[in-house]
């Protein structure tokens, strides 16, 4: 196997990982290189990788053990993987709004990492993400200092898709979050399970958090990723908010995700 690269593609957040097929069993120093890459550009991409559904979950394992979603199905054959599919038929797309997975669990997702297996024509389908430590360092620090300590509620909505319980579940999670692994600052909260910031007025929450999301939408942020079949993209779900372009209707996308268990 060839060296492994890692080229950054923009200065803030993302790369692409070359000399590296992940459909053999990786060494424990390629497992670190990649784990470093990831800590540092925060989503990673990979091209050309024919992957198995196996060797897709055996490659998430080798950093950290497998999440079930709690809410979508998932493949018959294989709890840890999602489908992610669309077509003529749909309605609606998962993940077309900015979110991080999952945050109505106690213990969110730490990463996901999606492989496109049919993708639509003309760049169709790409994905945006966006560095919430760029997005917290960008605040003044002022308003940092008054988000601090902040803690907010998350809760599933009615989302197309999801599996809707009588009580749907909810957790509190801080609205600036230190990276475990990293120590570095990144904010916590996404339009897609936010509900609003503990202790404060319905109006204040409202208008701090409708600030916080478009100011998450800078694209000076942000990286945007055009799939081609067979391309990953992992990220961390700890720093990371992405958000699924849907301009290829009624062009069929398709492929696979395996998500990465939070601590408990």
């Amino acid at each position: 196997m060839n060296a492994i690269t890692v080229t950054p593609i923009t200065p803030r957040i993302g790369a692409e990982i070359g000399g590296v097929d992940l459909r053999e069993e990786l060494s424990e120093a390629a497992v670190e290189r990649i784990r470093e890459a990831w800590l540092e550009h925060q989503v990673l991409f990979f091209r050309d990788q024919d992957l198995t559904h196996e060797q897709h979950i055996a490659f998430g394992a080798r950093f950290g053990e497998l999440h079930i979603h709690p809410t979508v199905p998932h493949h018959p054959k294989h709890p840890e993987v999602l489908i992610i599919h669309a077509d003529e038929n749909s309605r609606s797309v998962a993940g077309d709004g900015w979110h991080s997975d999952v945050t109505f669990e106690k213990s969110p997702p730490l990463g996901s990492i999606l492989r496109l297996t049919e993708i639509p024509p003309n760049g169709g389908g790409a994905t945006l993400f966006s560095s919430m430590y760029s997005a917290y360092e960008a605040l003044s620090p002022a308003f940092q200092d008054f988000l601090e300590d902040r803690v907010a509620l998350h809760r599933l909505g009615k989302l197309p898709g999801h599996r809707q319980d009588a009580t749907p579940p909810s957790a509190q999670h801080p609205v600036v979050l230190t990276h475990p692994e990293t120590g570095r600052k990144g904010l916590f909260v996404n339009q897609g399970f936010t509900k609003r910031i503990e202790d404060l007025s319905r109006e204040e929450s409202s208008a701090i958090l409708q600030y916080l999301y478009k100011h998450i939408e800078n694209p000076n942020f942000q990286v945007r990723f055009h799939w081609s079949e067979n391309s990953i993209a992992m990220w961390d779900n700890r720093c990371v908010q992405h958000l699924a372009t849907w301009d290829y209707f009624p062009a069929t996308r398709h492929g696979y995700r395996v998500t990465l268990k939070g601590p408990e």
